[in-house]
């Protein structure tokens, strides 16, 4: 047992460092010597757990496919909204995140491992089918459709405001963005009962180690 915690954490290592190179100077800029400096491991133990650096980067898209630190709700369409706010949040903190974005809307990169946009579309579109089946949904809504227009519009969200001037918290953005997008999607009776806003962002963040000794989640590098 022992072994394999050390095999996870080892791997978990390296992916954290080779997101944070990713980030910082892109995929196409960042090489496998960089990589074993960063994470301070030998090629053998890259190598036992990555073939390539195409490989890592397959595995950040992988790891930025998240729900972890949302717990379960009453409402579903609440456990959708945590995961939307959490991720506002952690994103900016954590390179994991925002590497797998930068990959994504760089064209290069984009062509050669796709995006996770369509497993984040599949999970929202789950989340939004069990909350229709909870009569949380207007009867009208397309999940799927619905689904598609939230991943757009969070990574819009994302990438515009990193170009505009001034300072611009995400989570305050993306509190927005759910504030005009919820009354189109929740029914009556239950859009007054979901909470959006960044303090709750905020909550969920400072919630995450508990969660993870609760759930045995292993626990990443030092933020």
């Amino acid at each position: 047992m022992a072994q394999q915690e050390r095999a996870i954490r080892t791997r978990r290592l390296i992916l954290e460092a080779a997101a944070a190179i990713f980030d910082e100077r892109g995929y196409a800029s960042t090489t496998i010597a960089e990589v074993l400096e960063r994470a301070d491991v030998t090629k053998g133990a890259l190598y036992f757990h990555f073939s390539s650096k195409e490989d890592l980067a397959r595995g950040v898209l992988e790891a930025a496919v998240t729900t972890d630190g949302v717990r379960p709700q009453v409402l579903k369409l609440q456990e959708m909204i945590d995961i939307l706010l959490l991720l506002a949040y952690r994103l900016p903190r954590e390179p994991m995140l925002s590497a797998a974005l930068r990959m994504a809307v760089d064209l290069q990169s984009r062509r050669q491992f796709g995006t996770a946009w369509p497993d984040w579309t599949e999970l929202l579109t789950g989340l939004l089918k069990d909350a229709k089946g909870r009569g949380e949904v207007l009867p009208h809504v397309d999940e799927a459709e619905i689904a598609r227009m939230l991943v757009c519009s969070w990574t819009g969200v994302r990438v515009v405001t990193e170009g505009l001037p001034g300072a611009h918290d995400l989570p305050r953005e993306v509190t927005s963005l759910l504030q005009l997008l919820l009354p189109a999607i929740a029914t009556p009776t239950v859009l007054p009962r979901v909470e959006i806003s960044a303090a709750r962002a905020a909550h969920l963040y400072e919630d995450m180690p508990a969660w993870r000794a609760e759930s045995g989640e292993y626990v990443g590098l030092p933020r």
